[in-house]
């Protein structure tokens, strides 16, 4: 103890060098948002606003963001529908009714398929989901709904649907762990309550559980969309890579890009100095600024209700 006392400077070195390497990724975050900015700023000064709004994606014409910004938002909004509700059904599973051997094996397994590398999601699509939506999803409907916009497309598989589809796959781990986290963190009085007035388990789950932690669940939900707005190579090999006006989602069948994806098949290509080059930059910059706002308001509200649940149990 004593010799702790004669020696402060390794507890001022530990302190001082954890505060570096917090304030490194600070550094990171802003070094990165300065590249984007200076390698955007010919396009955004050229095209200004028509920037966001333009369709086009031509050298001779100019190079418009939209159509790549509306295939994000799209796809996400896809995962989202599908994979939320999902991702809710197993986090309830896990947290208020498997037995404890089979929560463990199921734990595992969701946090193992968090573990697989998006270009395995991306072949499996590629091989498998998309015969499946091709065959089983989409033709159905185009031969009962096709004179409808939003079923019309060619019929191989690699469309915005898909897309949404493998999203709405890998997002699953990331929500239901989030979410199982933060159901589990609910005071077993809130439960207690409930059962003692003779509310049935779904009662309970529903009044008490979901009702208490539906912020913390909604910032899962957050989370799980930061991730499919940003996925990339995945989404690259199943959504069919349409460029300027002709990926503009107006189809779920029909081919097109992300904001990701135009990035990926095109960034190798530009030539250094371009306006091209200074476009794909601005696009870069757009979804780097919608990812983290997506996840820091995330990590706010899961954050939010931890802390309450936390400090009502203590």
């Amino acid at each position: 103890m004593l010799e702790g006392l004669k020696h402060p400077s390794s507890d001022v070195f530990f302190k001082y060098g954890s505060l570096v390497f917090a304030a490194s990724v600070i550094g990171v975050i802003a070094l990165s948002m300065v590249v984007l900015v200076r390698g955007a700023f010919p396009a955004l000064t050229s095209f200004g606003f028509r920037f966001l709004t333009g369709v086009d994606w031509d050298a001779a014409v100019g190079f418009g963001a939209l159509p790549y910004i509306l295939g994000t938002l799209v796809t996400a909004s896809i995962a989202i529908i599908i994979g939320v509700p999902i991702s809710l059904g197993i986090a309830i599973f896990l947290a208020e009714m498997a037995p404890d051997a089979i929560k463990v094996a199921v734990s595992n397994i969701i946090e193992l398929l968090a573990a697989v590398p998006s270009i395995i999601y991306g072949l499996w699509g590629l091989y498998v989901l998309r015969v499946w939506v091709a065959n089983y999803v989409q033709s159905p409907l185009q031969n009962s709904f096709g004179f409808l916009p939003i079923f019309s497309g060619t019929s191989y598989g690699l469309n915005f649907l898909t897309a949404g589809l493998i999203l709405a796959i890998m997002i699953i781990p990331t929500v239901a762990s989030i979410s199982r986290e933060v159901m589990v963190s609910v005071p077993i009085s809130q439960r207690e309550a409930a059962y003692s007035v003779g509310a049935t388990r779904w009662e309970v789950v529903r009044m008490s559980v979901l009702s208490y932690s539906r912020s913390g669940i909604f910032g899962a939900a957050v989370l799980g969309l930061g991730r499919a707005v940003g996925e990339t190579m995945a989404v690259t090999m199943v959504i069919g890579g349409a460029t300027g006006a002709s990926a503009l989602p107006t189809s779920l069948f029909k081919p097109g890009q992300t904001m990701a994806t135009i990035l990926v098949n095109q960034l190798s290509e530009a030539e250094s100095g371009s306006l091209q080059l200074a476009a794909l930059l601005g696009i870069g910059l757009v979804l780097f600024a919608i990812a983290f706002s997506i996840n820091i308001v995330a990590q706010l509200l899961v954050w939010r209700v931890l802390k309450v649940q936390a400090g009502a149990v203590e």
